[in-house]
């Protein structure tokens, strides 16, 4: 009973632990000591002519990474699984950040700074690339859900359309007394008004041809109305397009929050299927032709 209880408080504190935070940083700190060594023995080597992969710490140091790389790539794996304790997610992800940053130093150091335009740099270039975006990837999910979180409050992605498609039908109503010059106006924001767009446009949250706003500055621009309804028609269009102004700016920055959180992805997982590939070919040829 006394062993339940115990497991399951540790589940809620490891519930509430942030990865980056988990057992206390006992992965940032085993990073650490890791680099400590790594770079102590390279220091205090006696290498001739001078540090390279060809060395006998240097070959230490390239198995090293290469296992690290392998075993680190595996977490698409691992996150099949469930479990807790030591082995849980939460610690595989943990360990793989700070892990993961530690190549750094040991690949950097495998290499002994020897760099040219071969397939040996290639894999280190692709491995630092892997690491810039798997440490986007970590500042995204540290600080991304609060964003979406606090920018819909209460309304849910789907409750943000339905109140953009429900202003579109109280405008089209709204608009019926306009006289045709102005109802081509309305329609151009009811019929051509991009909520999210393609991929670069959700990245970057840039809708500075928005058909909307454009709409309402033609509005704005189209001159006095020619009767007391036509008036009071236009200045009722002109509060539901700057409602549904506001609606579409919140929506957007939710896609574009979420197109952050996401993007990283199309990179690191790409980018670390082609460091394995170049991972293979440099170690081929290190023992083919060296």
């Amino acid at each position: 009973m006394a062993g339940a209880r115990a497991q399951t408080q540790r589940r809620k504190r490891s519930t509430h632990e942030s990865f980056l935070r988990h057992g206390n940083f006992r992965f940032l700190w085993a990073s650490v000591i890791l680099c400590a060594a790594v770079i102590a023995a390279y220091v205090f080597q006696d290498a001739y002519p001078r540090p390279s992969g060809g060395t006998a710490l240097g070959y230490v140091l390239g198995t090293v990474a290469a296992m690290l790389i392998v075993w680190l790539a595996l977490l698409g794996v691992r996150k099949r699984a469930v479990s807790d304790g030591h082995y849980s997610l939460k610690a595989w992800v943990s360990a793989h950040v700070y892990l993961g940053l530690s190549l750094i130093v040991i690949a950097t150091l495998h290499t002994g700074f020897q760099f040219g335009w071969n397939v040996h740099t290639l894999a280190y270039g692709l491995m630092l690339l892997v690491i810039a975006s798997g440490a986007f990837g970590v500042w995204a999910y540290a600080t991304l859900p609060k964003a979406l979180s606090d920018n819909r409050g209460e309304t849910t992605r789907k409750q943000m359309l339905a109140q953009i498609h429900g202003l579109d039908e109280l405008i089209h109503e709204a608009a019926q007394p306009l006289h045709r010059a102005q109802a081509d106006i309305v329609r151009v924001s009811l019929e051509n008004t991009d909520i999210g767009g393609g991929f670069w446009r959700r990245l970057f949250g840039y809708y500075g041809d928005c058909a909307n706003a454009r709409g309402l500055a033609q509005l704005a621009a189209a001159g006095e109305p020619s009767s007391r309804a036509e008036a009071s028609a236009m200045a009722k269009v002109e509060d539901l397009m700057r409602r549904k102004a506001e609606a579409l700016a919140l929506a957007r920055r939710q896609i574009h929050i979420t197109a952050l959180l996401e993007v990283w992805l199309f990179v690191h997982i790409p980018a670390t299927f082609a460091l394995l590939a170049a991972l293979t070919a440099h170690i081929v040829s290190v023992f083919l032709y060296w």
